[in-house]
C-alpha cells in the first residue's frame, strides 16, 4: 500500500520566490494545455494528446519570447503539471463512463493564482534526500524541513504545496508493506452525531470538541477587522493571512483529534462498522456549520484507511437503513421520530432506548450481516479478502484541479508519537 509524509517545511527568501515561479509555471502549463483541449473539442478535433501538448506547450513554448522564463523552473515540475491534467481528464471520462465508483467528477478548470492552495508535484528526477537533513529541489537548493519522524523507506514522489495561510509543506509517497495488528474480538458499529460525536456499539460515547465553535469568537473579531480594510491595500493582505492562519488553526486542531479518536477505535475493535452519511446534503441544512465543524467524512476516511493498514474489517451501511427506527432488541420497526426525541420506547418488547446507542447497536447488526453475505463494497472488507484487490493509494490529495466549492487543506506535520499518515 502506499502511504504519505508530511512534513512543514520553512524556505527562505531566495527560495519562496523559486517556489512562487515554480507553482507559476505549473499552472500556466496547465492551463495553456487545457485551453487547447477545449478549443479542439468546441471545433470538433480530435482530442488533443499529451505528446503533441508538451512540444508545443513545453518544449517549443520555451523558446518564445513569451514564455521563455519557462526554462527558469525544472521541466519535472512542468511535465507533471501535463501528467495531472491527463489523469483529471481521465477521471472524468470514467466518471461519465460509469467506470469510477463514487460522486461525479466534473471536468478539470482553469487554476489561478488565487486559490487558496498551490501546488507542484515532482518524481525522484527533481528531488533527493540530503544526509544535512535538508531536501534537494532542482532549481530551488536544499530546504529547511521539521521532521517530525523518519520516512519509512524511499519516497517516489514528492508534493509542495502552500496553503492560504502561507505555510509550506512537503508530502513524500512512499511503498510500505501492512502493519496487521494483533486479533481482538470486540465488534463495534458507530452512530455519528452533533450532540455526541459517536455513539459506539457497546455504549461509550466519543464527546464532540467543536473547534470551531470553540475559537468562532476570534474568528469574527478578524473577519471583522478584515473587513474594514480598503480592498487592495498591504493591510487587507495581512488582515487575509490572520484569518487564514486562524481557520488553519482550527483545521489541524480537529485532524490531530481524529487522528486520536480513529487510531484508538481501530486498535480496539476488529472489524468496525458506521453508517455512510449524506454529509454533502447536510451540509446544506440549518446544521451546515456543525455538520462541517464535525468532519464527519475526513473521519470515516481515515478510519477505511486505518483499517486497510492494519488489517481490520470495515463496511459502510447504507444511509436509507433506519438504524433510529428498528428496535436492536426484537428488530422491530417502530417508525420515524423526530430529532428532539433522543429516548423512547419499543412498543412491541417494551425496551426502553436511548435513540443513538440503538442507532450504533443496529449498525453493527446491519454491518456483521453485509460481510457474512460477502456485500462489503469498501477496499478493505478484510486483509485476508483484501489479496485480490488493487493497491490502496496514499489518500492526500496531490497537485491537480481543485473543485469549486470546495476548501482546500495542506499536508499537516505531527511528531513521531502520533499517526498522521494519509
Amino acid at each position: 500500500m502506499q502511504l504519505r509524509y508530511n512534513y512543514r517545511a520553512y524556505p527562505d527568501g531566495i527560495q519562496r520566490r523559486a517556489l512562487a515561479s515554480a507553482f507559476g509555471c505549473a499552472r500556466v502549463v496547465w492551463n495553456d494545455c487545457l485551453r487547447d483541449r477545449k478549443e479542439a473539442h468546441a471545433a470538433g478535433l480530435p482530442y488533443v494528446k499529451s505528446a503533441a501538448l508538451s512540444r508545443l506547450r513545453i518544449t517549443q513554448a520555451k523558446l518564445t519570447e513569451e514564455r521563455a522564463w519557462l526554462a527558469d523552473v525544472s521541466a519535472v515540475v512542468l511535465q507533471q503539471s501535463l501528467r495531472d491534467l491527463d489523469t483529471a481528464y481521465k477521471n472524468f471520462f470514467d466518471s461519465v463512463k460509469g467506470k469510477r465508483q463514487g460522486r461525479k467528477v466534473g471536468p478539470p478548470r482553469y487554476k489561478s493564482k488565487k486559490d487558496t492552495r498551490q501546488s507542484i508535484r515532482l518524481n525522484t528526477n527533481a528531488f533527493s534526500l540530503q544526509d544535512n537533513d535538508t531536501v534537494y529541489m532542482a532549481k530551488v537548493g536544499n530546504l529547511k524541513v521539521k521532521w517530525s519522524r523518519r520516512l519509512p523507506a524511499a519516497p517516489t514522489s514528492l508534493t509542495v504545496t502552500k496553503d492560504s495561510s502561507g505555510r509550506y509543506f512537503l508530502s513524500f509517497v512512499v511503498d510500505a508493506e501492512p502493519d496487521t495488528l494483533p486479533e481482538v474480538e470486540a465488534e463495534s458499529g458507530i452512530d455519528l452525531g452533533l450532540s455526541a460525536f459517536a455513539v459506539l456499539s457497546d455504549g461509550s460515547k466519543i464527546d464532540s470538541p467543536r473547534f470551531l465553535r470553540r475559537a468562532e469568537k476570534k474568528l469574527k473579531r478578524l473577519q471583522r477587522e478584515l473587513s474594514r480594510k480598503a480592498k487592495g491595500s498591504k493591510n487587507r493582505a495581512k488582515a487575509r493571512i490572520k484569518v487564514a492562519r486562524q481557520h488553519a488553526k482550527v483545521a489541524d486542531r480537529r485532524r490531530d483529534w481524529h487522528h486520536k479518536a480513529y487510531t484508538q477505535i481501530i486498535r480496539d475493535n476488529q472489524a468496525v462498522f458506521v453508517e455512510d452519511l449524506a454529509v454533502s446534503g447536510l451540509g446544506r441544512t440549518r446544521l451546515a456549520k456543525s455538520v462541517h465543524d464535525a468532519g464527519w467524512s475526513a473521519f470515516v476516511g481515515m478510519l477505511e484507511y486505518k483499517a486497510v493498514r492494519h488489517g481490520r474489517t470495515f463496511t459502510k451501511v447504507d444511509r436509507a437503513f433506519p438504524s433510529s427506527q428498528v428496535c436492536s432488541a426484537c428488530g422491530f420497526r417502530d417508525g420515524p421520530k423526530p430529532l428532539h426525541v433522543r429516548e423512547w420506547t419499543c412498543g412491541e418488547c417494551g425496551t426502553v432506548h436511548d435513540r443513538d446507542h440503538n442507532a450504533a447497536r443496529n449498525v453493527l447488526f446491519e454491518g456483521r450481516r453485509i460481510v457474512a453475505a460477502g456485500r462489503a463494497e469498501t477496499l478493505n472488507a478484510s486483509w485476508s479478502v483484501g489479496k485480490t484487490r488493487t493497491r490502496v493509494p496514499a489518500q492526500r490529495v496531490e497537485a491537480g484541479s481543485p473543485q469549486k466549492g470546495q476548501t482546500t487543506q495542506a499536508g499537516i506535520p505531527g511528531p513521531w508519537a502520533r499517526e498522521h499518515v494519509k
